[in-house]
């Protein structure tokens, strides 16, 4: 692989997204990730800087940028480094029916 890609699985285990490398490979696998828009099922698929990844959660949806690829599994902090949050208020993507 390019030295500016990294594996997908391997980075949403980088950015602790899953606890474990296989943990993260399901979560692909099954379905639960897009890649710039379009779901993947292959865990091996080429992730750069720029790409926007949604990761469907059992409460929430994340969409992040990647802002970086990562060396290690490091700590907390490190692995924030890695992405920009890119959800409008940090909230859950579905409304309120009880709002109107």
């Amino acid at each position: 692989m390019r030295e500016d890609r990294q594996r997908l699985d391997k980075w949403l285990w980088f950015a602790r997204f899953a606890k474990t490398r296989t943990l993260a490979a399901k979560l692909v696998a099954s379905g639960f990730v897009r890649l710039n828009g379009q779901r993947t099922d292959n865990a091996a698929k080429a992730v750069a800087v720029g790409d926007v990844v949604t990761i469907a959660l059992p409460r929430t949806t994340l969409v992040v940028r990647v802002e970086d690829l990562g060396e290690r599994r490091g700590p907390a902090p490190e692995a924030r480094q890695l992405y920009m949050d890119l959800n409008q208020d940090n909230g859950a993507l579905v409304s309120d029916p009880d709002k109107s």
